[in-house]
């Protein structure tokens, strides 16, 4: 990791099926970014295609097919106009930028996170653990990988992810450095608040039980697709290798969020006594995977 890294997390407001309007707003926020000398910007879960909400009180039968053909007419490939044009928003903000899309992979869809630096390289995370109200859109990905930056080594878990141990894990044991956690979560009563007290736990834990730096952004503002509506309220957290918050923001609907990551605070939580990371015995664990 470089020795200092300012990171950007923004709560951009994104639209289903409105994926150039979409990349509209993700310029704009990047160009304040970049006037704020980030180097590097998470938006949320889906933010460049739009989150299809998923909750109807309607004919469900009716409502699934006429909301999958849709979804698969938003869906792009990795090497499609939403991706393509995140990197060249990237090379002219000369920002890394993490945003995710509904991913068509062929035959499966994929809930997708892709990070673009400037140089024009670019890599992606599937999200692995798909919550049941997800299951009827998005396939669970195969595996994770860090991505090797010049910033330092990234990865991602997308929303559900970072509630089960075993994400962060598999990219830790390749030598994370920086995980990005990108969110659309929308907890009772629905405040940027209730989203950070109910994200706090599970993001400290990642980080604490790994030594690694985070960053976590949440969708903004209201959806509506084939009838079907949710709102989210933004809310955004970066934390250190401690599990400490180190930035927080708890003001509802888009906005930015700004840390400066020291690679001396990394080093020195990878060298405390009860760094957790140390202590693992792989050697036990192979009824984990039974």
């Amino acid at each position: 990791m470089n020795q200092s890294l300012r990171v950007a997390a923004i709560n951009v407001e994104s639209k289903p099926g409105a994926t150039i309007h979409n990349l509209e707003q993700i310029a704009a926020w990047a160009d304040k970014a970049a006037a704020e000398t980030a180097d590097l910007a998470l938006f949320p879960e889906l933010s460049l295609t739009g989150f299809i909400p998923n909750h109807p009180s309607g004919d469900h039968a009716a409502w699934i097919r006429e909301s999958l053909a849709k979804a698969r007419r938003i869906a792009e490939p990795l090497d499609g106009r939403a991706v393509k044009t995140l990197s060249e928003i990237a090379a002219s903000t000369n920002v890394c930028l993490a945003a995710g899309l509904l991913e068509d992979a062929g035959n499966l869809l994929h809930n997708t996170h892709v990070l673009a630096a400037p140089s024009g390289q670019v890599w992606h995370w599937r999200k692995l653990h798909v919550p049941i109200f997800e299951m009827p859109f998005y396939n669970g990905g195969d595996g994770l990988t860090v991505a090797e930056t010049s910033l330092g080594r990234v990865g991602s878990n997308i929303c559900f992810d970072a509630l089960l141990p075993e994400s962060a894990r598999l990219l830790a044991v390749q030598g994370v450095e920086l995980m990005l956690f990108p969110f659309a979560a929308d907890p009772a009563p629905g405040t940027a608040t209730a989203w950070a007290d109910w994200a706090a736990t599970a993001l400290s834990a990642r980080c604490h039980e790994n030594g690694v730096f985070g960053v976590a952004c949440n969708y903004a503002g209201a959806v509506e697709f084939c009838g079907v509506r949710q709102a989210f309220a933004g809310g955004a957290m970066i934390l250190g290798p401690s599990g400490e918050i180190i930035a927080e923001r708890r003001q509802d609907g888009p906005g930015m969020l700004i840390a400066d990551l020291k690679r001396e605070t990394l080093l020195d939580a990878q060298a405390a006594p009860e760094y957790l990371f140390r202590f693992r015995r792989p050697e036990l664990y192979g009824p984990l995977i039974k």
